[in-house]
């Protein structure tokens, strides 16, 4: 995983530092976050108080890990916390936002059937469970090693293949029931 450095000479405020981390990671954030939410204007509420939490933490961030796994890992249980909300449990967000599948190259029917199957993907990938979505998230779409996504997630890489390979057979049977 890449490291962040942070500068914490007198010149970089608190402020500083957490402008910069939103620069740098605000987008990445909001992704994350949307893959547990599946809403990009609830998702971009989570990203504020995300940012807010760890604004208030960083005085007591220790460099035991990188400041990018830090903020992951603060994102992370934020949405879990939301998710396991009374507010997230009984009161349904409208709109569905999921992720962008992308436009395919060749002609019209090319690009629809693409992004049909690419719709479907994205269905099957939002039905899993958390502990699933996560791993196939930050595998796939963040294209992160073994290694990162047992850091981020706190669990051993074990458990991040066997949690690997138990989404995929998910996947898979849920993408030919069809």
């Amino acid at each position: 995983m890449d490291s962040y450095s942070l500068d914490q000479s007198p010149a970089h405020t608190d402020d500083m530092i957490i402008d910069q981390l939103m620069t740098d990671y605000g987008q990445e954030i909001l992704q994350l976050v949307m893959q547990y939410v599946h809403n990009l204007a609830l998702a971009e509420d989570l990203t504020q108080e995300i940012f807010l939490k760890c604004y208030k933490a960083l005085p007591a961030f220790q460099h035991d890990a990188s400041m990018k796994t830090w903020l992951w890992r603060i994102a992370i249980n934020h949405s879990k916390d939301y998710l396991k909300s009374w507010y997230a449990r009984h009161v349904e967000v409208s709109g569905e936002d999921g992720l962008d599948c992308g436009k395919g190259p060749d002609g019209v029917e090319q690009e629809i059937l693409q992004q049909e199957q690419g719709e479907e993907l994205i269905r099957a990938v939002s039905a899993l469970p958390v502990m699933y979505r996560e791993v196939i998230y930050f595998c796939y779409y963040e294209d992160r090693t073994m290694k990162d996504i047992a850091e981020i997630l706190q669990v051993k890489e074990g458990t991040v293949k066997t949690r690997l390979r138990r989404a995929k057979q998910l996947l898979q049977n849920r993408l030919e029931r069809g």
